[in-house]
């Protein structure tokens, strides 16, 4: 009998289902699945395809409450929180199957004086088989921004949830073969982390990867011997920056939502917020009220549901003792609040900047409240921890924003909001260095899944043709001339 996977409700402990661990043969075969779906896929075209994801959408959308239920078994997260996900899931899915071809499909380009008879153009091609690794923290949402993009630009996927949350991807699978049976153009794997390597082993066209850095490294090294194209969305979360006129309110509001929501477990959300000396006690003030009142659990009634993986619980608990061991303090909570597998919320202020909390992976309702002389040195202290996921910036200059945003190492930056950009499907989302490799979401997350054509057409014989052995001299006296003229004087 074949080796099961067995699925946990991580708030009780309770089995709630159990799923095959697919081997390599297994995973062989529904790639080659997959490739013969992707002709038909890529044949029907960019209208095809909208039809076809638009009515998955519309079957996501009317059995949402299902899935909600699903997510809130698998992860722990309150319903609002699930329902509030497959909504942004749904968003995405829509926006990349309704602008696909405007942005995919083939475009004329401009010729130059030396091209003009010639007319050029440039389109975009499926890769053809694309693996997408899933994340525990967020199972429908962050796959999704690679899912539904790929589908759009042409591809099939191989999608392979997180041994955590395998009956969420199971649901999605089925949701789509549900509207077509015989076109599997989406499947799903469920395993082990084994099964991910198999993936990764199968010679597919790309992976899109979610996790730890730890599991990052471990799927580029996978990829590396067949040259497997990989992008990566690092697991972590981002800056907050407070400025001198921020609305204290507000920016204290994000910060614990942004650090606490999904019990801190929102690739982006908050890790830490630099705030500017004179408003940093009314800030920290406003943080600690704000704090004292969210409640973890399994109810209804909760703030925010339980750690998704035991091992996360331990990570929170060594950063939290070392940013006190080194002269932190814990103003509200601190390692009591650890209680698996729940963490009520703790707020940390003056963590050293060396400190495991600032440089490891963040996880956990962990908020860090460190005070800066002024947005120079919040800059430079974000930049020196290499972390360019996001940054959110609390001010009523927005006019300067841009300014100051460009200096900042990161991929994405909020302007008195966190996580804002998740629910704007056209704004693309990545990281900056090891926080991240390539694109999801928006132009840039359908051109990752794509690969590029140009095409140059010969209309008419150019009446100065530099491109034969049987060049006339004259030709080559008015190319120059012209040459000067052009570039010589202006």
């Amino acid at each position: 009998m074949a080796e099961m996977l067995k699925s946990h409700d991580p708030r009780t402990g309770e089995l709630i289902g159990e799923y095959p661990i697919l081997d390599a043969a297994a995973v062989t075969e529904v790639v080659r699945a997959a490739r013969s779906a992707e002709t038909w896929w890529a044949a029907i075209g960019f209208a095809g395809r909208k039809r076809w994801l638009l009515e998955w959408k519309r079957s996501i959308a009317r059995n949402a409450g299902e899935l909600a239920e699903l997510i809130c078994t698998e992860s722990g997260k309150p319903r609002v929180d699930a329902a509030i996900e497959i909504m942004l899931a749904v968003e995405h899915l829509n926006w990349a199957a309704r602008n696909a071809e405007k942005l995919l499909g083939r475009s004329k380009l401009a010729s130059t004086w030396l091209t003009r008879n010639q007319r050029a153009s440039v389109g975009y091609l499926p890769l053809g088989v694309v693996g997408v690794l899933g994340s525990p923290n967020n199972p429908v949402f962050t796959p999704m921004g690679s899912i539904a993009y790929a589908m759009a630009a042409g591809n099939a996927v191989v999608f392979k949830p997180s041994e955590l949350t395998p009956g969420v991807g199971i649901w999605l699978a089925d949701s789509w073969a549900a509207l077509a049976p015989n076109k599997p153009v989406l499947q799903v794997i469920t395993g082990t982390s084994a099964t991910s390597a198999e993936l990764c082993r199968a010679r597919v066209d790309k992976i899109a990867y979610a996790g730890s850095e730890a599991g990052a490294r471990e799927v580029i090294e996978l990829c590396a011997p067949t040259l497997t194209p990989v992008v990566v969305e690092k697991a972590g979360k981002g800056t907050m920056i407070v400025h001198v006129d921020a609305k204290l309110d507000t920016a204290a509001e994000a910060a614990v939502f942004g650090a606490m929501s999904n019990a801190g477990q929102s690739p982006a959300g908050i890790q830490r917020a630099y705030v500017a000396d004179s408003v940093y006690e009314p800030f920290l003030e406003r943080v600690v009220a704000r704090a004292r009142s969210l409640r973890p659990g399994g109810d209804r009634k909760a703030s925010y549901g339980p750690m998704i993986m035991d091992s996360q619980v331990e990570v929170v608990r060594r950063q939290v003792k070392d940013a006190i061991a080194r002269g932190g303090r814990a103003v509200v909570g601190g390692l009591e609040s650890i209680r698996e597998p729940y963490i009520e919320p703790i707020v940390l202020t003056d963590v050293p900047e060396d400190s495991q909390a600032i440089t490891a992976e963040a996880v956990g309702p962990v908020l860090i409240v460190n005070r800066v002389a002024n947005i120079d040195e919040a800059i430079d202290r974000i930049n020196a921890a290499d972390q360019g996921l996001a940054v959110s910036v609390f001010t009523r200059d927005v006019r300067g924003v841009a300014d100051f945003a460009e200096r900042i190492r990161t991929g994405v930056v909020t302007v008195n909001s966190t996580m804002a950009y998740a629910a704007n499907p056209a704004l693309p989302f990545g990281g900056v260095g090891e926080y991240g490799q390539g694109h999801t979401h928006g132009e840039a997350g359908l051109r990752e899944f794509s690969r590029t054509l140009a095409i140059a057409e010969k209309r008419y014989r150019a009446p100065v043709d530099l491109s034969s052995f049987d060049r006339h001299p004259r030709h080559l006296r008015l190319t120059r001339a012209i040459f000067r003229i052009r570039h010589s004087r202006f």
